[in-house]
């Protein structure tokens, strides 16, 4: 992996639809970040004991183990890291959590994300 730019935030995005995680890495990329993807809650367990991810963002209807479980792990073994949860579902259905990105989730919203929970975060 390249150096990490000063201000980058290392992001992990969970989502089990392809589209999905391209369209949300490549928000976070615009934003100067970089972005590592999962597609199952196992898998984005595995990536973020190798990565020291800044920011989580956890889809909640996943296959397995479902984004509620994840968050609650997350939370537990990496408490530095900031949680965000992305769906479809009502927010008042979402874990508690630093921030909420419903879908449809438009690109400013990123950036409004990474300056409310990633302080060493610095925008473009």
């Amino acid at each position: 992996m390249a150096a990490q730019a000063q201000g980058a935030a290392n992001v992990l995005v969970l989502d089990d639809s392809a589209d999905q995680r391209h369209l949300i890495r490549r928000y976070f990329e615009l934003s100067r970040c970089d972005a590592v993807v999962a597609a199952s809650a196992e898998s984005a367990v595995t990536a973020y004991d190798q990565l020291t991810p800044d920011l989580a963002v956890i889809d909640l209807i996943l296959p397995g183990m479902d984004g509620w479980a994840l968050t609650a792990r997350i939370q537990a073994d990496r408490p530095e890291c900031a949680v965000a949860i992305t769906s479809v579902l009502d927010t008042g259905d979402y874990p508690k959590t630093e921030a909420a990105l419903p879908k449809p989730m438009p690109r400013a919203s990123v950036r409004e994300l990474l300056s409310n929970t990633v302080p060493k975060w610095v925008a473009p």
